[in-house]
């Protein structure tokens, strides 16, 4: 079983839980070639100790490679004037927002120790928030074409985003993650076409939203680590012991 350290980072600046991520990748992909270089002299191997990060940050809009500038929908100086940083990043997906009461997860794993797949990945990471949420009594569903997980149109309601999904890998070391609106301010999306998607029939939406009350943001966490952990067969691990 493969083991996994847990880092909470609480509420960091993207570009310092950029620059954390990448290191802890970098080392990953260390290890991964000075494995390559024992196995040809016969020398035992180093295992890998993947990661996995929590965190909020503080209101940022991040431009992923396959997107559009255009889904901005703010110049500099507005962006400046309510308090907004903007990143241009290298993960997969359109433009998103991270901000307070959002759960960003960072897995950063050797999927050469779970899975060659990159779908079954993104699959995966669904599904943990699917699981996460049908604790509260929720329903997620993917929708063919998209990623992140949903929340089925009613007669009131469209299809609501509650989970945005976007990564990055080489070599098969995993970064960025996940974004799982918990208490975000919705309004926030307002600023932006969410993921590129600019369909009436799609919105954004939050725990918060659909259950009416403030979640514990705790507690939450704690349900997300469960189904990661269930998910991707593998145990936690103290830092100081890995």
């Amino acid at each position: 079983m493969e083991q996994v350290v847990f880092k909470d980072l609480e509420v960091i600046d993207y570009q310092k839980a950029w620059d954390f991520q990448t290191q802890v990748h970098r080392e990953l992909v260390s290890l991964k070639l000075e494995n390559r270089k024992r196995e040809k002299e016969g020398t035992p191997l180093l295992h890998p100790i993947h990661q996995l990060l929590f965190c909020e940050h503080p209101p940022v809009y991040t431009l992923g490679k396959s997107g559009s500038l255009d889904h901005l929908l703010l110049n500099e100086i507005e962006l400046a004037e309510q308090g907004f940083q903007f990143y241009k990043i290298n993960r997969g997906g359109d433009i998103t927002y991270h901000g307070p009461g959002q759960l960003v997860g960072y897995p950063i794993f050797d999927l050469e120790y779970f899975f060659r797949d990159v779908h079954k990945y993104v699959r995966y990471i669904e599904e943990v928030i699917i699981r996460t949420i049908a604790e509260y009594g929720l329903l997620g569903k993917r929708i063919s074409g998209y990623t992140g997980v949903w929340l089925a149109a009613d007669e009131w309601k469209p299809n609501r985003k509650i989970c945005a999904i976007g990564v990055h890998l080489s070599r098969w070391v995993t970064m960025h993650g996940f974004a799982f609106n918990i208490n975000s301010q919705l309004e926030h999306f307002q600023h932006i076409i969410p993921c590129g998607i600019d369909d009436k029939d799609k919105a954004v939406t939050s725990l918060a939203e659909e259950l009416g009350r403030e979640i514990d943001m705790e507690d939450l966490k704690l349900r997300v680590k469960k189904h990661f952990a269930a998910l991707f067969d593998y145990a936690y691990v103290d830092s100081r012991n890995a």
